[in-house]
């Protein structure tokens, strides 16, 4: 049953931002006192920080909203996952892709040394594009210029990572829409390309660059596939909230590095086929419901999400609580003032959290926004 959003997001927004920045703190230190003298440590040290905060993300989904996400993978890869670096690629079909990854992440015992590769105004999420900051995401401006050089930059730092790690490139540079599809098919027509239908065309500067410079420590890639089923809708941050459940398909396969070709040209055509392939299986799962010839993998929901939130609801809550009875804010009208005024700050923030994970700020056209053969033609055929 769906609950109004708002009666979750006040309460688990004062709960999300005060124990972020309660963690933002502590990371802080540690990253001016820590980090110049042993970076290992303090890697590892931020690593359980950031699952601290994370796992309420990771409860949302769990034990609030309920998703469930199938796995379908082989034995060799399930045993592998967590133990292993590993590049990830995947199609980017939902706005909370990056949540079903963390999922993954999480089951696999590497939450809190994922990292991704974001557009830069991530960073400056309060609490969580902190979170990201301090655990070493690497933010684009999508400008190649400055980009070839942060990517280049932020790949030498992995090198020396002290625990097993994922890093996440959602290779389409952008999440799907029935607009940005069109173009990627007009695109593919003017080129004489696979015309996608499920996918975006991806763009293969960045892997390129990933794979020439991670490839003598990263010894493998996880090629992600995530479908939702037709009769269910699509996931958003704002649905978790209310507390609607889905089901979440997800098929990794894995590609072992030094398998891949050596030039450039052959490494981007790599990943061109993958997504050709992801294509290929999306179609035959929409008109056949069979989704992956992968078996499908048993991940159970852990409890150790339920015991971080019971954990920050009652530190917080006692903190609270001392806090009121010292100041004695509910006394007078300046205090009342100021903790209306914060209500209404964490629901702001809260609103730009969900706002910066969607994908469209309104629902697409029914209607093509235009009225050319070609262009009808390619998106329904």
């Amino acid at each position: 049953m769906a609950f109004p959003a708002t009666v979750v997001i006040l309460p688990l927004g004062i709960l999300f931002i005060l124990s972020g920045l309660i963690v933002n703190i502590i990371q802080a230190i540690f990253f001016v006192l820590l980090r110049p003298i042993s970076k290992n440590c303090y890697r590892r040290l931020n690593k359980l920080l950031t699952e601290s905060l994370w796992l309420e993300l990771m409860w949302l989904i769990d034990w609030w909203a309920g998703i469930k996400i199938e796995l379908h993978t082989d034995s060799e890869t399930f045993q592998l996952m967590g133990k292993e670096n590993a590049l990830v690629i995947c199609n980017h079909r939902s706005d909370i892709d990056w949540l079903i990854g963390w999922v993954l992440a999480q089951r696999s015992g590497c939450l809190g040394s994922t990292i991704a590769i974001m557009k830069k105004e991530i960073k400056y999420l309060p609490v969580l594009g902190w979170s990201m900051w301090f655990a070493e995401y690497i933010f684009l401006e999508r400008n190649w210029t400055k980009d070839e050089i942060s990517l280049k930059s932020g790949f030498k730092h992995l090198e020396h990572m002290p625990l097993p790690f994922w890093l996440a490139l959602f290779v389409e540079g952008t999440r799907f829409t029935q607009t940005k599809l069109l173009q990627a098919q007009e695109f593919a027509a003017s080129k004489g390309l696979p015309i996608p239908r499920n996918v975006l065309i991806p763009r293969t500067k960045g892997f390129v660059t990933a794979v020439d410079n991670l490839r003598t420590f990263i010894p493998a890639i996880y090629d992600c596939t995530y479908a939702v089923p037709k009769t269910e809708t699509s996931p958003t941050l704002l649905r978790i909230f209310k507390g609607i459940s889905c089901t979440v398909k997800v098929q990794i396969k894995r590609h072992k590095m030094v398998e891949l070709p050596e030039t450039d040209d052959g490494i981007a055509q790599w990943c061109k086929d993958a997504f050709v392939a992801k294509d290929a299986l999306l179609e035959k799962y929409k008109t056949t419901e069979i989704f992956s010839d992968q078996e499908l993998q048993q991940i159970h929901r852990p409890k150790i999400s339920i015991l971080v939130v019971v954990f920050w609801f009652c530190l917080l809550g006692s903190l609270l609580y001392e806090f009121f009875h010292w100041t004695s804010l509910l006394s007078s009208w300046e205090g009342i003032f100021f903790i209306v005024f914060f209500l209404l700050l964490v629901i702001f923030v809260m609103e730009i959290f969900i706002h910066s994970s969607q994908s469209e700020r309104s629902k697409p056209p029914l209607v093509l926004p235009t009225q050319d053969p070609m262009k009808q033609s390619l998106l329904h055929q």
